[in-house]
């Protein structure tokens, strides 16, 4: 068997050189991706009745590929929005091997006759503003813990920072101003090691000065009580807590699947109701193309309501539609 022939070699290089090296993706990608190809690669070596070492590049073809996306939705119940994750990663690998073996550009071929499949784009949750006023007023800022979250709610809905770029926030990535705190902005790494720099409203400085008062600047921003960095996971537990707090004076919060990501979704909408700009908000938020920013005008039924009330047909007289005449004649004249 040729050397360029053996699956096992591409997939450490494409791992290795390609993701991290050549593309720098993010940390969660590249565990998508491994993810993906730690369940495929047994899957088709199953399938052969082989070593998965012994596997080549011929047996990931398009119709094992198909049998993969089956075996996910029939037997692991994944979404369809995953499904499509987990066919990017393997187009992502064939590609790469394709580039550097041009004797493997037709298997390619094969390979990305595979097809997504549609989904139905689900509406954006997003937080309207007493309900974000009413999340804020849950922590306890009496206490040490009630002070960090309070900080790390203000500084989600501040900045619409996703849970990983919180998590991993430094202090030294603060820029918190002079004495008043109005010239205050933050340093984010986002996806694809892009990096943004967020203002901050001059409360939120005030708060994180005081959270991080006194500490070294390469320690975390947020960090647990055992003084580590809190986790994503973490996060997601304060934030949790702080709903369920707070639904019980605000039952609108109920009905909602709320996360980090719906606080994101929240600033967007917020900004937008402001009037700032798509393509400001895109820099706020940190999107590489303005259609990704685009979803939130096309969510907010503020902004319809107000659009429809101009558009209002009240007082306009109702056309009169005539009855004679031939029909077709009528048609074919439009």
């Amino acid at each position: 068997m040729d050397k360029y022939d053996e699956l096992a070699p591409w997939v450490r290089r494409f791992l290795l050189e390609h993701m991290i090296r050549e593309r720098n993706l993010s940390h969660h990608t590249q565990s998508s991706y491994r993810d993906t190809l730690a369940m495929l690669l047994p899957f088709i070596a199953g399938q052969l009745r082989k070593p998965l070492d012994r596997l080549e590049v011929a047996d990931l073809s398009g119709d094992r590929v198909r049998q993969f996306l089956n075996h996910l939705e029939q037997a692991r119940h994944v979404s369809v929005t995953t499904r499509n994750q987990r066919l990017a990663a393997i187009h992502s690998l064939a590609r790469f091997i394709a580039e550097y073996s041009p004797q493997h550009v037709a298997w390619y071929g094969g390979v990305r006759t595979v097809p997504f499949k549609k989904t139905t784009r689900r509406l954006i949750p997003y937080l309207d503003k007493p309900e974000v006023d009413a999340l804020l007023a849950v922590p306890d800022r009496a206490t040490k813990v009630g002070r960090r979250n309070y900080a790390l709610l203000l500084f989600l809905y501040n900045s619409g920072a996703r849970v990983s770029e919180a998590a991993n926030l430094c202090i030294a990535d603060l820029d918190l101003g002079a004495s008043s705190h109005t010239d205050a902005s933050v340093c984010i790494l986002g996806k694809g090691r892009k990096v943004r720099r967020c203002p901050l409203w001059p409360k939120t400085a005030v708060e994180l000065a005081r959270l991080v008062k006194d500490r070294p600047p390469d320690e975390r921003v947020f960090i647990n009580q055992r003084a580590g960095p809190l986790t994503r996971f973490g996060i997601y537990g304060v934030l949790r807590a702080c709903v369920a707090r707070a639904a019980t004076s605000l039952p609108s919060l109920c009905s909602k699947r709320i996360s980090p990501h719906t606080i994101r979704h929240s600033t967007a909408t917020h900004l937008l109701r402001a009037g700032v700009d798509l393509n400001t908000i895109r820099a706020w938020l940190g999107h590489t193309s303005l259609d990704t920013t685009q979803v939130y005008a096309e969510i907010d039924l503020e902004m319809k309501a107000r659009a429809l009330e101009k558009c209002s047909t009240a007082g306009l007289k109702t056309p009169t539609v005539r009855s004679d005449g031939n029909l077709m004649e009528f048609l074919r004249a439009i």
